[in-house]
Order: C-alpha cells, then sequence, then structure tokens
C-alpha cells in the first residue's frame, strides 16, 4: 500500500491548468516535488488536501480515498504550508490548545520534544518569531499526532542552514523506520540531494518525470553537454529544461 497516489488530478483556473496530475508515494520514502514558481506545486499540494475542489482525478492517502474519507485521511496527515495564516498575536501555547483538539492522537509529550528541539518558547506570541521559527513551530504541530503521511511545502524556506540541516536529519530519520512518508515541495534543490528517495518535477501544470531520484537523475544526462566533467545535478537539469534549450 502506498502512502499517497495521486491519479488524474486536474484543476482548471482562467490562465493556469493542473493536467491530470499523476504520481504515488511509497511508505517509508520522501519525495521532492520540484518545478519552477507558477509550475503547480502548491496547487498540486492544496488539491491534495481538498484546500481547493479539483475538477477531476483521485487521491489516496494509506489506502483511503480522500473524497469519501476526508475526515480520517487528514488524521493520518500532517501539513505545513507556507505562509499559514497564524493570528500574529496569538501566543504558541494558545493555538496548539485548539489545534490538539482536532486530533484523536495528539501526543501532548511529542509536541513538547519538538519544542525543546526546535528551541520554541510557548509563551511567545507568532509575530515574535521569524519566518524560519513559524516553519517550525508548524512543523511540531504537524508531529505531534502520530501522522503516517507528512505533506510540507517550502519546509526549509527562511530556515539558516544549521536549521535547515537539523531538518533534513529529521526528516531522514522519521522515514527510516517505514511508518512515516514524506511529501515536500522545495526549490532549494541541494536539500532534495541529500534527502530525497524520488523526485516529481512538474512543468506548466503537469508532471514532467517522476520516480527515484537514481533514476530520474539518469534520465536526463543526455542534456549534459561533452565538455562537463560530472554529472548533472538537479539545480541543472531544472535550469536547462525551463529556458527550452534542450528536449526531454
Amino acid at each position: 500500500m502506498n502512502a499517497l497516489a495521486v491519479d488524474g488530478l486536474t484543476k482548471t483556473y482562467p490562465s493556469f491548468t493542473l493536467d491530470h496530475m499523476s504520481f504515488t508515494l511509497g511508505r517509508g520514502r520522501i519525495m521532492g516535488l520540484i518545478g519552477k514558481n507558477g509550475a503547480g506545486k502548491s496547487t498540486t499540494i492544496k488539491s491534495i488536501l481538498h484546500l481547493v475542489s479539483p475538477d477531476s482525478g483521485h487521491v489516496e492517502v494509506l489506502g483511503m480515498d480522500m473524497a469519501d474519507q476526508e475526515a480520517a485521511c487528514k488524521q493520518a496527515m500532517g501539513v505545513v504550508l507556507g505562509g499559514a495564516g497564524f493570528y500574529q498575536h496569538k501566543k504558541l501555547s494558545a493555538i496548539t490548545a485548539v489545534t490538539s483538539r482536532f486530533y484523536r492522537n495528539w501526543d501532548r509529550a511529542a509536541y513538547e520534544r519538538y519544542l525543546r528541539e526546535f528551541e520554541l518558547d510557548p509563551g511567545k506570541q507568532v509575530r515574535e518569531l521569524s519566518t524560519g521559527m513559524q516553519v517550525k513551530y508548524q512543523l511540531a504541530l504537524a508531529l505531534s499526532h502520530q501522522a503516517e503521511l507528512l505533506i510540507l511545502d517550502e519546509p526549509t524556506s527562511g530556515l539558516d542552514p544549521v536549521s535547515r540541516d537539523e531538518l533534513l536529519e529529521l526528516f531522514r530519520a522519521l522515514a527510516a523506520g517505514g511508518e512515516r512518508s514524506i511529501l515536500f515541495s522545495t526549490h532549494i534543490t541541494s536539500d532534495l540531494d541529500r534527502c530525497a528517495d524520488d523526485i516529481t518535477y512538474i512543468k506548466d501544470g503537469r508532471v514532467l518525470a517522476s520516480g527515484e531520484k537514481g533514476a530520474f537523475l539518469d534520465a536526463f544526462q543526455h542534456l549534459r553537454t561533452d565538455d562537463e566533467p560530472g554529472p548533472l545535478r538537479l539545480e541543472d537539469i531544472m535550469v536547462r529544461t525551463e529556458r527550452g534549450r534542450f528536449h526531454v
């Protein structure tokens, strides 16, 4: 059973179409979702979560149909979205008190452990936190109800290099036991070089390629020029395909 299966997901706007998006994320694996700004990464995530209503397509979370079992699916998911709209003058403790009521498997001990690990003060207001610390707070919430699938939108954005390293190590540890799977979008491709098992590349609202990271990289090595000494990295692949100078 896959952690996440997306089949034919479509959402049409006046100036953009998410076009029959399909990919799968296996149990205990980390998938990076890449693509330039406007490619459809956030629309994909919001459609998976039913934060926007897809026009067609099918999403399964841990074998459950998202359309028919949305509440059960969301109990099994931890979510971090960029630009989360917390009330800026609310204390973290007050937000947590409300959030924890929604999850039947809320683990207070785990939450307090992540507060210590991320050096978060529950007495602080949201407005007192840096962008990076707000991301860490969202992660603390997402990790504290025994979620088996984590969906993260730009989770390392705004973090300093040390904090990013710590989070990437945490992601690897979470997936290593095989009980948690992670889908995260990012524009920092070096993060994926270090921690992703699989890559899904979105271009102009479509899946350009999706698969195990090594096989994914191999599929694009024909884009190398003869004078390049080593294999292409994810960043190189994105730059060349987005500029349209090379054909896939």
